[in-house]
This record gives structure tokens, sequence and C-alpha cells, in this order.
């Protein structure tokens, strides 16, 4: 799966959830106009979004977290047909037991949605000192805001979740967050 797009088409064919477009292109505007060097992404999924950060500029360093198995070889496979295996290193682990000393500029959170306050918590200590957190899905198919679009038990619990960590993000006195309605919501927290 050379292209980007050969990426997408397979995601959508086997139902593998990926960054919407507007979410993915406001990351990578992002990374260039803040010059963001070393990525750390919480959920690589089949490497789309990381082989994204990848192209959207030459010196961009990306270490990827995935823990289901299949999904870990087609990201591999996906990062070698991309050539940039330099520059992506994916790791099979789950994320709460990852240990890294290594700073970043930029932690992207897109794993399992009910521990993304258990990630931003784990990491935080991981950003460099300009170093930004970015989150996706913080709307989730519009659920955040209208629970009644979901009857599904597990669903519920989780969208509970994601809005306790909206909180989180809202009241937390260490970090400033910018909310943006793009793509499935996305949020950006760079230290105070």
């Amino acid at each position: 799966m050379e292209e980007i797009g050969k990426i997408k088409k397979y995601a959508k064919i086997t139902s593998v959830p990926i960054i919407k477009d507007e979410g993915i292109n406001f990351i990578c505007d992002y990374i260039r106009e803040h010059d963001v060097e070393k990525i750390l992404e919480i959920g690589t999924g089949i490497g789309y979004s990381s082989i994204s950060f990848a192209k959207s500029k030459e010196d961009v360093f990306v270490h990827t977290i995935e823990f289901d198995i299949d999904r870990y070889q087609q990201a591999v496979r996906n990062v070698a047909d991309n050539n940039l295996m330099e520059r992506i290193l994916v790791y099979l682990c789950d994320a709460g037991t990852f240990e890294t000393s290594e700073k970043f500029d930029l932690i992207f959170i897109d794993g399992p949605k009910a521990q993304y306050t258990k990630y931003f918590e784990r990491f935080k200590n991981n950003l460099t000192e300009e170093g930004v957190f970015i989150c996706d899905n913080l709307s989730f198919h519009g659920m955040v805001e209208d629970l009644s679009l979901t009857h599904n038990y597990s669903t519920i619990k989780m969208v509970k979740k994601l809005r306790k960590f909206i909180d989180f993000l809202k009241n937390n006195e260490e970090f400033d967050t910018q909310f943006f309605k793009l793509g499935d919501g996305i949020s950006v927290s760079k230290g105070k």
C-alpha cells in the first residue's frame, strides 16, 4: 500500500477507523507551522496517521504504539511500503505500560477512548517545553454532545468517560486546551 489513498481505501473496506480528513489536515498543518520534529502516537491503527505525519515534513520522526497484533502487522507493512522505516518506529504493546524517557514535540492520543485521561497523565512529562497533546474523537460521531445517538451500553459508558476527559482538560491547572470542531472533534493542550 504505497500511497496514502490506498491505505484510506483499505481502512474503509475493512472498517478500520482512521482519522477524518479535516483532522489529519489540521495536525499536518500544525506539524509544519510549529516545526514539530518528534511525535509519539498512541493508537497506530494501520499506520495512516503516522505515515501522514512523517510525509508532512522530511525531518519528522514518529514513535507509535499499537496493541492489536493484526493492525500492528498491517501498520508495519504500510510503513515499509512507504519507505518510512527509518522515521517511524511501530511498537506492539499496551500504551498503559509503555515506558520511554524521550521527549516529544507532539503527543497524539487516538487509542482507546476510555483511557485518554490515563495516557495524558502518563505521558505529560514526555513533552518538550513547547510540546502539545493533540487528541482526536472528542465528539465521537456526535455522541459526546448527544448521548441519544446510541443505545449501546458499552458505547454510552465510553462516551461518558470521554465527557469526563473533556472536563479534565477544561479544568486542568497544568495545561491550556483549545477545542476544535474539526473532523470528529480535536483538542490541542499546551503546558501553562
